[in-house]
């Protein structure tokens, strides 16, 4: 994605988004909305400002206080470099001397992008000191849009610190297989640097499924449904990985983040406008699927990502819950809004209310 150079640029003077890395402030940027106010207007009651992180970036702007004082702030530099309106003493009214620009964020998106972006720059204390991974050039898994509406944005601060020490850093050799098809899950992965492929056999054959590059992560299917593992990852390059035991991950990432809902509030949820998902087979999808629901096997979830409605809800279903929750977590850390029907379709039809098929 291309970023302005001159949004940039003024993005970097703000306080406190000067403190972020030139990565942070690009992946900040698509987030940012530019808001014209004309010559004589009042921006404050314009709009409901509440939620939101506004700098004044160009003309002058006047703002009266309750005591009876008043401010000139002029766009791009002291005071207007900081957020308007924030502090101990907010304005009552304000009034733009000249046409202004205003640039304005969700107050929780730039939260949780600051508090990543400290918690994650080397020399934090995290294993970033010590093995000089520097978070915050993360693609992928770590980029904006995952850790304000994906499964990282639910992790509360106090685990972010925990989570990335926990993370080993492994070099590993082009054509190395770093998980195989049918063996036991013990470690969830991040690529760091290399990229990776991702087979199956299939009726003897090997089948391409999947080529992975730096953000992206691997691993989570056999940790989240407790299952052997689905397919074969291997190097395709030299690389550097991240990886973390099946252990931590259940702890820090699968049992906190992971999204439940029961029979009755899953159709609450759908009634309001959720849609069912169904990541069982095809002819398991056909015989009893749910009025309405859309299927994504569970090994296409990764492929059809892109087709799915970042804005909606989904509510994951299978017939006991184990392949949902895999799909469930998948689709939540990679930004999609996604809750897992607790006991699957067995839960369901056993309630008391029923399912209708």
């Amino acid at each position: 994605m291309t970023v302005d150079a001159a949004l940039l640029e003024k993005l970097s003077r703000c306080q406190p988004l000067a403190s972020l890395g030139p990565e942070s402030l690009r992946e900040l940027a698509p987030l940012c909305h530019s808001e014209r106010i004309t010559r004589n207007l009042d921006p404050f009651r314009l709009r409901d400002w509440e939620g939101q992180v506004v700098y004044l970036t160009k003309g002058e702007l006047k703002l009266d206080f309750a005591d009876g004082s008043a401010a000139l702030l002029v766009g791009g530099t002291g005071e207007a470099l900081l957020p308007l309106g924030q502090g101990e003493q907010k304005p009552v009214s304000s009034k733009a001397v000249t046409d202004v620009e205003l640039l304005r964020f969700d107050e929780d998106t730039l939260d949780i992008l600051v508090t990543w972006d400290q918690m994650a720059s080397p020399g934090h204390g995290t294993a970033a000191e010590s093995d000089g991974t520097d978070w915050r050039t993360m693609s992928g898994i770590f980029a904006a849009r995952n850790l304000t509406r994906g499964v990282f944005s639910a992790l509360p601060p106090a685990h972010i610190e925990t989570l990335l020490g926990r993370f080993q850093r492994i070099r590993a050799k082009r054509g190395e297989t770093i998980i195989r098809q049918g063996g036991a899950g013990d470690y969830y992965y991040v690529i760091e640097r290399g990229r990776c492929l991702v087979t199956r056999e299939v009726a003897g054959s090997r089948v391409d499924l999947a080529e992975l590059k730096a953000g992206d992560a691997f691993g989570e299917e056999a940790l989240v449904s407790d299952t052997t593992r689905n397919a074969t990852v291997a190097m395709k390059t030299d690389g550097v990985l991240l990886r973390l035991s099946k252990t931590d991950f259940v702890d820090l990432l699968r049992e906190p983040l992971m999204r439940r809902v029961s029979p009755v509030e899953a159709q609450r949820r759908v009634a309001a406008g959720a849609v069912w998902l169904d990541v069982r087979f095809p002819a398991e999808y056909q015989h009893d699927g749910l009025p309405g629901a859309i299927n994504i096997p569970l090994n296409e979830v990764r492929r059809t990502l892109p087709m799915l409605d970042p804005k909606k809800e989904y509510i994951v279903y299978c017939q006991t819950g184990r392949r949902s929750s895999a799909a469930a977590f998948l689709f939540s850390q990679r930004g999609i809004r996604a809750a897992l029907l607790d006991g699957g379709l067995r839960a369901l039809f056993a309630a008391p209310t029923g399912g209708s098929r």
